[in-house]
């Protein structure tokens, strides 16, 4: 789902032709745990690595979550960059951005790429909505180096937004508690209300009285974090999680508790960053190595 204007394909593919050529056999169209039980990978191979991420996405389940036009941003971005690799968007076969107003639920990398997504689309208006408070401009005491800097960022996305419309797209401390349709099924507006960080009744924040309001809305875009990886290869193979619901595995070592069994990348460690994945597929790689052959040269 990574858009092409932050990621050609072109050099994936370049990585897909030369590992091909050093004799790495890619089968496609299969889906491990419908097409092929989990368990035959086991019982066919010395070694099997599960890099299979963390794809199960946060839901927003209130009045109106049916509704058409309310998708998660993986649909939203998966659709897009297939059909622009398949047919430059002229297939039809995404969900389409233009003349709509659009709201991205939620930040972090993904509600980025919506943005952006949506502004080449051609959307009629984009916001974004976040029930954290602002982050500060700096960091704070409470968040030293060499902690990863919780301050408040600009990306591409959002500098795009403001050379489009103006401004900054991010609305902080809103609640969204229902969606409305047409007599279509379709969406049309989202009802937010402010929040105050106060623990009230439970909860770490509360809902501020009179603040409610209505926005017009034809796409909402889900972008509200991951609840870890799917459950089908996981669950089939019975293996152990940790208390995020990741696959558990020893730090450095990669091993479950099949002997045959590695995990890496965001299945172990949960939703991060591409340069993890390339740091844990080579670590990865070297335990299966040392498991194999009994000792590695692999760094």
């Amino acid at each position: 789902g990574i858009p092409n204007m932050k990621l050609d394909k072109e050099y994936v593919q370049r990585r897909i032709d030369l590992m091909t050529e050093e004799g790495v056999k890619f089968v496609l169209n299969t889906e491990i745990g419908t097409d092929i039980p989990a368990r035959k990978l086991v019982d066919d191979f010395d070694a099997v690595v599960l890099a299979i991420g963390a794809l199960k996405p946060r839901d927003l389940p209130i009045e109106g979550r049916e509704l058409n036009g309310v998708c998660q941003a993986i649909e939203f971005l998966h659709a897009n960059t297939k059909s622009l690799l398949d047919s430059n968007l002229e297939d039809g076969n995404y969900i389409t951005a233009k003349d709509k107003n659009v709201i991205v639920l939620g930040q972090g990398d993904t509600g980025t790429d919506c943005l952006a997504t949506s502004i080449r689309h051609g959307c009629k208006s984009l916001n974004q909505f976040d029930i954290i408070p602002e982050p500060p401009v700096d960091r704070t005491p409470a968040n030293p180096w060499p902690q990863m800097p919780r301050i408040l960022k600009v990306d591409y996305g959002h500098e795009e937004r403001d050379a489009k419309f103006g401004g900054d797209p991010r609305t902080y401390q809103l609640s969204t508690f229902k969606f409305v349709g047409d007599d279509n099924g379709n969406v049309k507006e989202l009802h937010t209300r402010e929040v105050e960080w106060v623990p009230t009744d439970g909860k770490p924040f509360r809902e501020v009285e009179g603040s409610e309001k209505v926005w017009p809305a034809d796409l909402v875009l889900l972008s509200m974090g991951w609840l870890g990886p799917e459950d089908t290869i996981l669950e089939q193979l019975d293996l152990e999680r940790d208390e995020r619901s990741n696959a558990k595995a020893e730090l450095e070592k990669y091993t479950t508790k099949h002997e045959k069994v590695f995990v890496a990348g965001d299945v172990r460690r949960g939703m991060s960053l591409v340069v993890w994945a390339f740091g844990e597929g080579r670590g990865a790689a070297r335990e299966v190595d040392r498991y194999l052959m009994g000792s590695t040269l692999l760094p």
